[in-house]
């Protein structure tokens, strides 16, 4: 027979772990599109005229 705290903790590591594997996939994603270049650190060059 398991007490409430070890069920409340088993919850909280739960949201935890979650939580957890939810930033790490978010970091390797981001982090795989800076590297193939799909997000830039620098802003565009606007062009001002027009190209002949």
């Amino acid at each position: 027979m398991m007490t409430a705290d070890q069920i409340g903790l088993k919850v909280v590591g739960f949201i935890f772990a979650t939580v957890t594997v939810a930033v790490m996939i978010t970091t390797g994603m981001v982090v795989k599109g800076y590297a193939t270049g799909t997000y830039s650190l620098e802003a565009p060059i606007a062009q001002t005229g027009s190209i002949r």
